[in-house]
């Protein structure tokens, strides 16, 4: 289901509260983007119970329940943890990676919120979801009649409300400043070669392992070696740089406004790499895919990073020449800003060797 439209974390709470009581709602994502943890939160705001099944690891009788013989007729019983007398939220996890089997035992469930004689209560909902194929996760295909059964939606990640959240979940201060100020990297498309790589799972989970080994015991090198665990690699080196430099937490800041000098000291190199990324994701931040849209504060910012360019291409020209360059997520800096620094610096992009619009 690459075709299910897309809403973003803060929707998702309002589209269930009023679809997923009428209908069972098919969330669709990427892996760790945290779609569980969106529906337990759901189901704690109504005050019901998240029942989870992982489709991935039951088989039928896991769902239908086994026979028992009454009189002289077998009488199937469903499972305690989903035969109850209460209204609770049903979340089929990972339904999409289940068997053709476990999905035709949910069959029931999911279109007539039963199995076998049993009911599930009045006002219990069925939510389910899923990852992508796109993905690389492990995705077989749901049968016509089941997709036909549900409503569909793409959850889509987003930086402002996993900020928002963190604060209340109390994620490392770190992580979370990190995360604000790189925003491109709370997700990283899930790789086709089998390594760690960048989600908000992920970085909650960095958060945890920070927060276990405390603050006093938080060299560069272990947070590097922790990062390194669960996040993309270049992820991971950045992080650990700007956890050694964190006394100069806003140094790009400080460049930005003129306050401060790009650093130029060899031993400086690692630092300034750091911030040229950095400087990268900010432009793309910051201005907007149309020129016309620019605002007079974007107008301003155009032109101090035009000047930092300047600045950086007599410096390190090698890494002048990445912030034209995408990044792992395939974000670039606007067209026409590409344009403007072929101007000024075309040495610099005739190296890259971009297509620059006419």
């Amino acid at each position: 289901m690459e075709t299910a439209p897309e809403i973003t974390t803060g929707e998702l709470h309002e589209f269930l509260l009023n679809t997923a009581v009428v209908a069972p709602v098919m969330i669709h994502g990427a892996p760790g983007i945290g779609k569980t943890a969106i529906i337990e939160q759901f189901a704690e705001s109504l005050g019901m119970e998240c029942v989870s099944l992982l489709g991935s690891q039951l088989a039928p009788e896991d769902i239908i329940g086994v026979p028992r013989i009454e009189g002289h007729v077998s009488v199937f019983c469903p499972p305690r943890n989903i035969a109850r007398d209460e209204p609770y939220v049903l979340f089929l996890d990972e339904l999409n990676a289940s068997s053709p089997d476990v999905q035709k035992a949910f069959y029931s469930l999911i279109h007539e919120r039963r199995l076998g004689e049993y009911r599930l209560p009045k006002d219990s909902i069925v939510v389910a979801a899923g990852n992508r194929s796109s993905d690389n996760a492990i995705v077989r295909q749901m049968s016509s009649a089941l997709i036909n059964r549900m409503v569909h939606v793409t959850l889509r990640v987003s930086v402002d409300a996993w900020l928002e959240w963190a604060v209340h979940a109390g994620v490392h201060p770190v992580v979370h400043e990190y995360v604000r100020q790189h925003p491109a990297q709370l997700w990283r498309k899930p790789p086709k070669e089998e390594r760690t790589f960048s989600t908000p799972r992920a970085w909650e989970l960095l958060s945890r392992m920070m927060l276990s080994w405390g603050d006093d015991h938080l060299t560069s090198q272990r947070v590097g070696l922790l990062a390194r665990s669960v996040l993309s690699p270049s992820d991971a080196q950045q992080f650990e740089v700007w956890f050694r430099n964190s006394d100069r937490l806003f140094l790009l800041n400080h460049i930005i406004k003129g306050t401060r000098a790009w650093p130029q000291e060899p031993s400086e190199r690692e630092l300034l790499h750091y911030l040229t990324l950095a400087f990268r994701d900010q432009i793309i931040k910051e201005l907007p895919a149309n020129a016309e849209k620019l605002s007079a504060n974007t107008k301003k910012f155009q032109a101090r990073a035009l000047e930092l360019m300047r600045s950086l291409a007599d410096i390190a020209p090698d890494l002048a020449q990445m912030v034209i360059v995408a990044n792992e997520n395939g974000d670039s800096i606007p067209d026409w800003f590409l344009l403007a620094i072929g101007e000024e610096l075309p040495n610099i992009v005739a190296r890259h060797k971009p297509q620059i619009p006419a």
